[in-house]
């Protein structure tokens, strides 16, 4: 992927998809994600993490509740990467990432994740170039270390428009539902969406292999977000084929 501009791909449906459909074909998906989740689980041989990325009021947390509503929760995990502690930063900056990666029989969410590592420390100037293109090896080298473990790895970019991230972040101030959300840095990082697309464009150049690419996924239209995330996901664990276990006779 020597060339890319988020600019030039879409934040919304292709005209074709129709909402009340999609939302039918979603509410299918699940199920069969709930039936290929419990396979995956009893299985126990092979995990699955997916990690979700995007601009800040881009989705990521209503992605979530959408795909895995009815999956069992005893086979799924949810971990949400926070600025890292005293104790995080003493360590190599995947130190904390590989304590979170699923078992076997897993899936394992990541919103937001290591790519953090070479996004905002870079935007913020707490990382410089040099830095950051070491890091992609080590990010590469991690997510092929999965692989061998037999995790599968699944990466999705939300890719909002910046009117739609406008219109997210005002409802955060006059939403009393969503003000818990609203946090004093948001119109700072807002402000500083060109350099956050470049950073997102390198990673996509440098850390998407044919064996766990990055999806770009449109993600102005919550319901579109939903399918594409969820398709990928079915497709990925059908891909799998996990076996109930044979009963002892």
């Amino acid at each position: 992927m020597s060339d890319f501009d988020l600019t030039q791909l879409p934040s919304r449906a292709p005209k074709e998809f129709h909402k009340a459909n999609i939302k039918r074909e979603l509410k299918k998906l699940r199920q069969e994600l709930i039936e290929l989740q419990n396979r995956l689980y009893a299985e126990n041989r092979r995990s699955v993490l997916i990690i979700l990325q995007g601009m800040d009021a881009s989705g990521k947390d209503g992605l979530i509740r959408r795909v895995f509503s009815g999956i069992n929760p005893q086979g799924v995990r949810v971990y949400s990467f926070k600025e890292p502690t005293e104790q995080e930063l003493a360590h190599d900056f995947l130190w904390r990432v590989h304590l979170q990666t699923p078992a076997r029989g897993m899936m394992q969410v990541f919103n937001r994740s290591h790519y953090e590592d070479v996004l905002i420390t870079r935007v913020e100037g707490i990382i410089d170039d040099k830095t950051a293109k070491h890091r992609f090896k080590s990010i590469n080298a991690f997510e092929e270390l999965l692989q061998q473990a037999g995790t599968t790895v699944l990466k999705f970019y939300l890719h909002v428009s910046e009117e739609e991230q406008r219109q997210r972040l005002d409802e955060r101030v006059t939403d009393p539902a969503k003000q818990w959300k609203y946090e004093a840095g948001d119109e700072k990082k807002a402000g500083k969406w060109p350099a956050y697309r470049e950073v997102y464009e390198d990673v996509f150049r440098h850390c998407s292999p044919t064996s766990c690419p990055w999806h770009i996924v449109p993600a102005d239209q919550n319901w579109y977000k939903a399918y594409v995330v969820a398709k990928a996901l079915r497709d990925a664990l059908v891909a799998l084929n996990p076996r109930y276990p044979k009963g002892e006779k």
